[in-house]
């Protein structure tokens, strides 16, 4: 085990992508040292629908993962638009667990966002009619995410998190007030993410989950290195203290924040 590895039992990675190559050509090393940092649990994010079948047999093939699947935002202009019905099917497999990741991307994709806005609300309709949550990501977007985001909760009450959360505190106010999850990656570690910090102190801890999404936005003191699942113990331990509690008891109250908007895998996680 690397020097930089620490361990701390009960943590999920809620959002990591483990069949992009950086990760999928080493992935049984990858997930050994995920299980090994007390990383119980993974969600693998597929990121285009007619990549489905590579990231549902990652899942199949590893205990303790689970995926979710969707169009994400920068593809939406790339990548036939999804259905509903698609959506639908996609999620009667057991270890499918939500729905996306979609959303609003108006930093590199502002030219699509029409397309964006179309795809996202297939994605909410379909998360409504699974009852699965919206897994959600938005940048440089809050304006029009918070919008749409409420629109559909009018309509039919979802479930939702805002993955890897580092926009504004006017859209994580509206996040709150609708009921759903903020999610803390490896850039609320970084020492410049003051600003960051202080808008996660301020939300309830029975709102947030941890992810890595790797391989992206590794954490102190692997910044500017590939993120891997194991590394969420890093995030954990540096944000813990947001919510006053220690990194043991911050990765036991983000499981079960994650057992209770993840139902799905709370179930299958019980029936094992």
């Amino acid at each position: 085990m690397s020097p930089d590895a620490i361990t701390l039992p009960g943590l999920v990675d809620s959002h990591c992508h483990l069949d992009f190559p950086d990760l999928v050509s080493d992935l049984p090393a990858v997930v050994a040292r995920a299980k090994a940092a007390g990383v119980e649990r993974m969600v693998t994010i597929c990121t285009r629908l007619r990549q489905e079948s590579n990231v549902r047999a990652i899942a199949e093939a590893h205990e303790g993962v689970f995926y979710a699947a969707g169009t994400h935002p920068m593809s939406a202009a790339e990548e036939p638009m999804a259905t509903v019905d698609q959506l639908v099917q996609i999620a009667r497999h057991p270890l499918m667990v939500g729905i996306g990741e979609t959303g609003l991307d108006y930093h590199y994709s502002a030219d699509s966002a029409d397309v964006q806005q179309r795809s996202l609300r297939i994605h909410i309709e379909a998360a409504q009619e699974t009852g699965l949550p919206l897994i959600i990501h938005a940048r440089d977007a809050d304006e029009d995410m918070a919008r749409i985001l409420s629109e559909g909760v009018l309509v039919k009450p979802y479930a939702c998190v805002m993955h890897c959360f580092s926009s504004g505190e006017n859209l994580a106010r509206t996040a709150s007030d609708l009921g759903f999850y903020l999610s803390v990656s490896g850039i609320a570690a970084f020492p410049k993410s003051g600003e960051l910090r202080d808008i996660f102190r301020h939300a309830s801890v029975d709102r947030i989950l941890v992810e890595t999404d790797s391989p992206y936005l590794a954490p102190p003191p692997h910044r500017g290195r590939r993120n891997e699942p194991a590394f969420v113990a890093h995030t954990a331990r540096a944000v813990a203290h947001l919510w006053d509690l220690s990194p043991e008891d911050f990765a036991k109250a983000t499981s079960a924040n994650f057992d209770r908007l993840f139902t799905k895998a709370a179930r299958a996680r019980a029936a094992a």
